[in-house]
């Protein structure tokens, strides 16, 4: 995994999960302050708040950081020029092919890795320019695609020759082992960090991941083209059933949105798990406790290193 390393700079190859308003700076710091690549999710903000956002992260640290980018933001073109011009070290990706920024990216000096659902746009960023991939499977939380982690990622690793980083279903030693052993080089993780105690989600948004089992979490807005997982609780059961009713991808979306406005704010800064969007990997069922961002990536490394050392024994 040494290569992740120099690539992102960091003592772990892991990184922090973009996930809208909830990846700002002080659990992009606290990661990064771990060893690993923290990440501040611009995503729904404008360009005087991500650069506020990286004034603050570096105040907080002195390690390597990142910024990601969801690319069908209207003002994705000023969050670019606020990255190039703070020349932030590590750029992720998201919705969308990053392919016509890449080069503007990279002649200001920041590594582009991008997240990618399929092997067609990994080969195709690949291409581009792209340092590394995140192949993420629809196991994660947030937007997500269809292929599986344990599907996914052996498929993207055999088709480029940039390192490939796992993401979807991975929060212990046992998922960094698994996704090694598939040939990801790295890992980036999002439902543990959210209950780290430097992530700013409510006490009640935390809770409910800490509750949830095993088959607590389900994919809204299939039939829409743009599928989520989350928490299920009243909003997404409503969806659910608004998916069901409707005969067609946009007449479900027009009902959804006017029931999920403010949905992931209400969830994230209000406490509301029942009407509110509270995005979840379906690894929360082994998610049990609240720790600090370093101790997390420590004890998911060490819990790795202790099944690669036994690896004998597995044959």
């Amino acid at each position: 995994m040494n290569d992740v390393c120099q690539i992102l700079g960091t003592e772990y190859p892991i990184i922090q999960g973009a996930m809208a308003r909830i990846a700002e700076s002080s659990l992009a710091a606290a990661v990064s302050n771990g060893g690993g690549l923290g990440i501040i999710a611009s995503g729904g903000y404008d360009a005087d708040w991500l650069r506020n956002e990286i004034k603050k992260v570096r105040k907080l640290t002195d390690k390597p950081f990142g910024v990601n980018l969801m690319l069908l933001m209207p003002n994705i073109d000023e969050l670019i020029e606020v990255v190039c011009e703070e020349k932030v070290p590590v750029v992720t990706t998201g919705a969308g092919n990053p392919g016509k920024y890449i080069k503007t990216l990279k002649e200001a000096g920041v590594k582009v890795i991008p997240v990618v659902a399929s092997v067609a746009l990994a080969v195709r960023v690949e291409r581009a320019g792209a340092d590394a991939v995140i192949a993420e499977g629809t196991e994660a939380g947030g937007h997500i695609g269809e292929i599986a982690t344990m599907a996914l990622t052996p498929q993207v690793v055999d088709a480029v020759s940039i390192p490939v980083i796992a993401a979807g279903g991975i929060a212990d030693g046992r998922g960094v082992a698994a996704v090694y052993m598939l040939g990801a080089k790295g890992i980036q993780v999002g439902t543990r960090f959210v209950v780290a105690k430097e992530c700013i989600v409510s006490p009640n948004y935390k809770a409910a991941i800490i509750k949830a089992k095993d088959t607590d979490t389900c994919a809204t807005g299939r039939s829409t083209g743009h599928p989520i997982r989350v928490i299920k609780n009243k909003l997404a059961r409503e969806i659910l059933a608004i998916e069901k009713a409707s005969s067609t991808g946009e007449e479900a979306q027009a009902a959804i949105d006017k029931v999920g406005i403010g949905a992931l704010s209400a969830a994230v800064f209000d406490g509301d798990v029942e009407r509110g969007s509270v995005m979840s990997g379906q690894i929360a069922g082994i998610v049990m406790k609240e720790q600090p961002a370093a101790e997390i990536i420590a004890e998911m490394f060490e819990e790795a290193k202790k099944i690669y050392v036994d690896r004998v024994s597995l044959f």
